[in-house]
């Protein structure tokens, strides 16, 4: 009986490349997005809007009538935002924790009941190098990512009991459509932040237009999946970028800083 494995954020970038990829190595997959009109895919779609509460049980619910069990759940659904802190609205901070963060803890506490009935399952959420530092004109996105990885922590420990396993990967850049999709609090030449902001979208913009291909992200979340007994955390990325979150556990937290703001071009 092939395991069913729900991925949230499945249409495009990198739940797309991994749903692909599971459903061709005979897993049942559910894929979910907001939009699903007009896509054409080798698997099956279902709508969902996770920062909606009712939209998740009622997929949710659609998957268990239809197959008895969730076996592993993939938290990928989520959003980037940009701007200075001072600049963002509150209804753009709001949404961000409302996709990246409490969107994938509603998904997970509808998935749980029937986990636990079963005595097991695997919960993969999809968080960011981004999360394991605050980046400048990324901080929300870095607290939203960075609250992702510490809820999984908390949730690991909770659900051992239960033969439930936990884990997260964290991607560097990759080639996706998210820069289309973030929320960017836009350029006013009259603020104060106006030129190194400038400077710091067009050098995200760039990053991610030479990231990394989707396919490798999808790989790595396979090979999780195939780990009888994974670990806390896995990052995917460049050298240089898994080694940045190295650097922070050893170089002086000023330091660190120095070197991030030379890095962005703050200073």
């Amino acid at each position: 009986m092939p395991q069913t494995v729900l991925i949230t954020g499945a249409t495009s970038g990198i739940g797309k490349e991994t749903a692909l990829l599971l459903a061709s190595k005979g897993f049942l997959v559910y894929g979910t997005a907001r939009n699903i009109a007009d896509k054409n895919l080798p698997f099956r779609l279902l709508p969902m809007d996770v920062r909606q509460e009712e939209s998740i049980k009622t997929a949710v619910q659609q998957i268990l009538n239809e197959t008895g069990r969730i076996d592993i759940v993939i938290n990928n659904a989520g959003v980037g935002i940009t701007g200075a802190v001072e600049e963002l609205p509150a209804e753009a901070l709001h949404n961000v924790f409302a996709t990246n963060l409490y969107g994938a803890i509603s998904v997970i506490q509808q998935a749980l009941p029937s986990m636990r009935a079963q005595g097991k399952g695997l919960i993969i959420n999809i968080a960011s190098i981004a999360g394991y530092m605050g980046l400048p004109f990324r901080g929300a996105y870095s607290a939203s990512k960075g609250a992702l990885l510490l809820m999984s922590e908390a949730l690991r420990m909770e659900l051992k009991p239960f033969g439930i396993e936990v884990t997260t990967v964290s991607p560097g850049d990759y080639a996706t459509d998210i820069a289309s999709r973030r929320y960017h609090a836009p350029v006013n030449p009259a603020s104060p932040y106006a030129e190194v902001y400038q400077k710091q979208l067009d050098l995200m913009n760039k990053h991610v237009d030479s990231g990394g291909d989707p396919k490798e992200m999808a790989e790595k979340i396979l090979k999780v999946i195939e780990t009888p007994y994974p670990s806390v955390h896995y990052k995917q990325g460049s050298f240089l970028q898994k080694f940045s979150i190295v650097l922070k556990r050893l170089l002086p937290s000023k330091s660190y800083e120095k070197m991030l703001m030379k890095h962005y071009q703050i200073i």
